[in-house]
């Protein structure tokens, strides 16, 4: 009985955040109202103020929540146990499901949208989803760096740069409605083929 009380709270914000994202990806961020949420997720506007602040602070916990499941791939213990490659490949299979989730794409579509009305919301949108994962991966390059399994004088650049060729054109593609997220045969081909060409280049091997 503890137990369920205990997460009770946890489910609860699961659904109110979920009902929100909905809300907000089929109406816009600015056409959105917390009636319209409470409309479909239930509870009461004193609860939402309570916890979130206000519909900003909605918002900004979607885009949250998102990252950290991005983020929680990059896990100390991720990072002690496997080698560079596997650890990129999996951070890459977890970023591109994330980007290419409906939460995500909802989300990319409405900062794009509000950028100039809501500056604020863009930048926590931001701050929160891909500077956080870069941030992340360049600490792990950092210390891949340090161990001599790479060698770079920027990791953050090259953090970046990886993060990018996971987005490739198809989030874009995705994003403008011109395609279907990728099948997860698509997904892997394309992060493998991102991994191999951040760790070894284009170029062939040169022989000794």
């Amino acid at each position: 009985m503890v137990k369920a009380k205990s997460g009770r709270p946890a489910v609860r914000r699961e659904a109110l955040l979920q009902a929100a994202a909905e809300v907000f990806f089929e109406q816009g961020y600015a056409a959105t109202s917390i009636d319209a949420i409470i409309e479909r997720a239930g509870g009461s506007k004193r609860n939402i103020y309570n916890e979130f602040g206000n519909k900003e602070g909605l918002f900004a916990a979607i885009v949250t929540e998102n990252s950290d499941k991005v983020l929680s791939t990059l896990g100390i213990e991720e990072i002690e146990r496997h080698d560079l490659r596997e650890t990129l490949t999996a951070f890459g299979r977890h970023l591109l499901a994330v980007y290419m989730s409906p939460a995500v794409i909802g989300i990319y579509r409405i900062a794009v949208t509000e950028a100039n009305r809501f500056p604020h919301l863009v930048k926590s949108f931001y701050e929160q989803g891909p500077a956080r994962a870069t941030s992340r991966l360049a600490e792990v390059l950092e210390a891949a760096r340090e161990r001599g399994d790479i060698r770079t004088t920027d990791c953050r650049r090259a953090a970046g740069h990886f993060v990018g060729m996971i987005r490739d054109n198809l989030h874009l593609e995705v994003v403008l409605g011109l395609r279907p997220p990728p099948s997860d045969e698509e997904a892997q081909a394309a992060v493998a083929s991102a991994v191999e060409i951040f760790l070894n280049g284009v170029r062939p091997c040169q022989g000794k």
